[in-house]
C-alpha cells in the first residue's frame, strides 16, 4: 500500500458541530503481543505517541480533525497513519467525548475508535516530529495525558478482554463438569 508522506494541514475542510465545537477523531492502535516462540498471546499492547512538542508534554493516542471529505473511520485511519505510522482495521466506535482543548481553550467533541494494527510503517508523515511506543494498557493509561483517552482505553480493554475471559470461564466450567462426571 502506498502512503502519502505529508500530513494534511489547515482547517479549511475541518468539521464543527452546530455549537461551533471542533470535531476530532482518534484511534487507539492495538495488537496482541507476540511471544518468544512467535505465537500471538492474549496480552494486549497499545501504541502511544508523543505530541509534536515532545515526550515532556505527555503521551497520547493519534487524533486530529475530522474533515468534510471523509467518514469518521477514514479520519481515524488517516490520523493513525499520519501521526503513528500504523495501518490496520478500524473497529466499532468506542464513544464520543466533549473536552476542553488546553491549547485553544475551546470545547471540542472527540470520537475514538480501536485500530487493530496490521502493519507498522518505517516511514510516515510525522516520523520526524513524534515518537511512538508500544506498551501495556496499564502503562498507557498511566502515561496518557488526556482523561477522555483514558476512558476510551478502558472501554477498549473491556471490549477485547471480555471474550478472552468468557473463553477461560467456559474452559473452567468444562473442567469442573469433566471432574464431576469422572
Amino acid at each position: 500500500m502506498a502512503v502519502c508522506l505529508a500530513s494534511r494541514t489547515g482547517r479549511q475542510l475541518q468539521r464543527y458541530d452546530n455549537l461551533g465545537r471542533r470535531l476530532v477523531v482518534g484511534c487507539i492502535p492495538y495488537r496482541f503481543k507476540n511471544g518468544e516462540d512467535g505465537v500471538t498471546s492474549d496480552e494486549l499492547e497499545v501504541l502511544v505517541i508523543t505530541s509534536q512538542k515532545g515526550r515532556a508534554q505527555g503521551l497520547m493516542f493519534p487524533k486530529g480533525g475530522w474533515e468534510l471529505d471523509e467518514s469518521l473511520e477514514q479520519a481515524a485511519l488517516r490520523e493513525s497513519i499520519e501521526e503513528a505510522g500504523v495501518l490496520g482495521n478500524v473497529e466499532r466506535e468506542l464513544g464520543k467525548w466533549k473536552f476542553l482543548s488546553k491549547s485553544q481553550g475551546t470545547l471540542y467533541e472527540g470520537y475514538m475508535f480501536p485500530l487493530l494494527v496490521k502493519e507498522q510503517l518505517e516511514l510516515w508523515p510525522e516520523k520526524d516530529v513524534r515518537q511512538r511506543f508500544w506498551m501495556s494498557a496499564g502503562e498507557a493509561r498511566e502515561a496518557c495525558r488526556h482523561w477522555w483517552m483514558k476512558e476510551a482505553l478502558d472501554i477498549l480493554v473491556a471490549r477485547v478482554t471480555s471474550p478472552m475471559k468468557q473463553n477461560e470461564q467456559e474452559e473452567e466450567e468444562e473442567n469442573v463438569i469433566s471432574c464431576l462426571l469422572s
